[in-house]
């Protein structure tokens, strides 16, 4: 008789604390994207919590050089990262301006640039990138043995075998507000309780509508969602659900549980941001208010929690919390998403690349609502050879990214020209 193999063990495991430098006051913290969404939310946790956390190092892309700057002087950060090398002449002019007679943090500039501060000497890495770049600085934290809060959930689809290799056991902490949910859930029952994860959508702005009544929405009807206030490109991945897929994905990566074993379910309300059922049929669901503060405050703090880092309910006041099946036919995604996480490789990296320039191209007015789906589907469909295993390097990913975006843009391209002529 031999031992079966041993199961791997999930990459977020909330009974499990990574602690690189386990030491008395304030956490050293480095947040990656600092001027998006969850950048500006997390500094704003750590400006009401100065006895928990320390932020060292800032990166952005550069779009906004004024307000990260503001950041920088507001936090006495040691270290200010930007991504475009155009932006780095107005970001010395608005830390000078800040700074008077004192010294300028180091800036750093270019494309490793958020890599490079993401294995700076810090406890924790939050990586609140949009987008399939974050990979490296994603890369990069692991491998110096930082704490990962993991918001930037393309860097794990794309290089999932990747990040696997690298990341140790209690190692990544993830900050999705599904993730967090599920992260928190599990810590009520051991791996060999789970018998499934759900994790929750809102359903977006076009919950109920058929396919067919979704082939005229606009851009404005997409960025109109009715829970969340976020980027345009994520707004329109909620409205897809594509977003839910990568989610899917991300899930299985996360907590090694497989795809038939991983639901989603409309919650139109978000307040249950997602639910594990365990296998003596109790399940356990996680409930704020919608507001990012609390994930934040989970992948910066876990295992301790952070008090009044988000809303709290009013129980003295009646609500209404439904949840409703997803229709499949009219958001194709997620059982995409499923597909293409199956294949595993490259396919996540062509299935999120592909989506990345048709959401552009929607945004600009180039391809219908539906024919993002349609485009990628396509795109994947034609991927047909991903690579796959142990054998998956960066260049890999990288290489088939490339592929898949100059494939959806001459899909794209081809669909606006005939829509011209019509």
């Amino acid at each position: 008789m031999t031992d079966s193999p041993a199961s791997p063990a999930p990459l977020a495991d909330p009974h499990l604390v990574f602690d690189p430098v386990a030491g008395d006051g304030p956490k050293d913290v480095v947040i990656l994207g600092s001027t998006g969404s969850i950048g500006t939310q997390a500094i704003d946790l750590v400006l009401r919590n100065p006895d928990r956390f320390r932020v060292t190092a800032l990166s952005a892309n550069g779009g906004r050089v004024d307000l990260l700057a503001e950041q920088a002087r507001r936090l006495g950060v040691r270290t200010v990262a930007v991504a475009r090398e155009d932006a780095a002449p107005a970001l010395r002019e608005a830390l000078a301006a800040r700074y008077g007679t004192e010294p300028l943090p180091e800036i750093l500039v270019g494309p490793d640039a958020a890599a490079q501060v993401a294995a700076s000497d810090c406890h924790t890495v939050l990586n609140g990138i949009t987008g399939s770049i974050g990979l490296a600085p994603t890369l990069a934290a692991l491998e110096a043995g930082r704490t990962l809060a993991l918001a930037n959930k393309e860097s794990l689809i794309v290089g999932g075998p990747l990040v696997k290799a690298l990341a140790k056991p209690g190692q990544i902490i993830p900050v999705d507000s599904e993730h967090a949910a599920l992260f928190q859930a599990l810590a009520s029952g051991t791996r060999a309780d789970v018998r499934k994860l759900v994790v929750t959508a809102s359903g977006g702005p076009f919950r109920g509508r058929t396919k067919a009544e979704l082939a005229d929405v606009t851009v404005a009807d997409a960025l109109a969602h009715p829970t969340w206030a976020m980027g345009p490109v994520i707004t329109v991945n909620s409205a897809t659900l594509v977003n839910k897929g990568l989610e899917v994905i991300e899930a299985h990566l996360l907590y090694d549980i497989p795809f038939d074993r991983i639901e989603v379910v409309v919650h139109p309300q978000s307040y249950v941001h997602s639910m594990v059922e365990f296998t003596d049929g109790s399940t356990i669901a996680q409930a704020t208010p919608p507001d990012m503060g609390g994930p934040i405050a989970i992948g910066l703090g876990w295992p301790e929690r952070v008090p009044d880092a988000a809303p709290a309910f009013d129980w003295s006041k009646a609500s209404t919390w439904e949840f409703f099946p997803l229709d499949n036919d009219a958001f194709p995604s997620v059982n995409l998403a499923r597909h293409v996480g199956r294949l595993a490789g490259t396919a996540p990296a062509v299935f999120n690349a592909a989506n990345e320039e048709c959401v552009e191209a929607f945004l600009g007015g180039a391809l219908p609502f539906n024919g993002i789906m349609e485009t990628v589907i396509r795109v994947v469909e034609e991927h047909d050879t991903p690579v796959t295993g142990t054998s998956l390097t960066v260049s890999d990913v990288l290489e088939a990214e490339t592929w898949a975006r100059a494939r959806a843009r001459e899909l794209t391209n081809r669909t606006a020209t005939a829509e011209a002529r019509a």
